[in-house]
């Protein structure tokens, strides 16, 4: 695991690249389907109960294209318990997809998912509140 701190039942795909195990820990019953990409320059956390589904990216790093040096910027992600990261989307640096929050197919995450909360588009923008019966 190189490092990775990975719990019970987690699921990892094929073709799923981890930049950085040592920047990784996922809780317990955590789907992560094929071809994902953790671009993790920093710490990724991924709680118990969700989902990457196939595609998806999560990008902890980008650069300053203001300056002539274009630096690196890098900031942590964190998906909680119970949230689903949609097919071909991408979570950007710094983001927080809160619990049980869902980011739809191909969309991209700017900044803050809610709590119970679904988001789609490029910026991802809130659509409605996620009823789990």
């Amino acid at each position: 695991m190189f490092g990775a701190q990975i719990g019970k039942g987690v699921v990892i795909k094929p073709s799923v690249n981890i930049k950085y195990p040592w920047n990784l820990s996922i809780g317990d019953y955590t789907w992560i389907g094929e071809n994902v990409w953790i671009d993790n320059l920093v710490q990724v956390t991924i709680g118990s109960n969700a989902c990457i589904s196939q595609g998806a990216m999560l990008l902890c790093g980008n650069h300053n294209y203001k300056k002539a040096t274009f630096d690196l910027i890098v900031k942590p992600i964190t998906i909680e318990d119970g949230a689903w990261i949609g097919a071909q989307s991408t979570v950007c640096p710094g983001v927080t997809a809160h619990t049980h929050s869902v980011l739809s197919v191909g969309s991209v995450a700017l900044k803050d998912l809610d709590a119970f909360s679904i988001y789609r588009g490029n910026p991802a923008e809130f659509i409605k509140k996620r009823v789990i019966e």
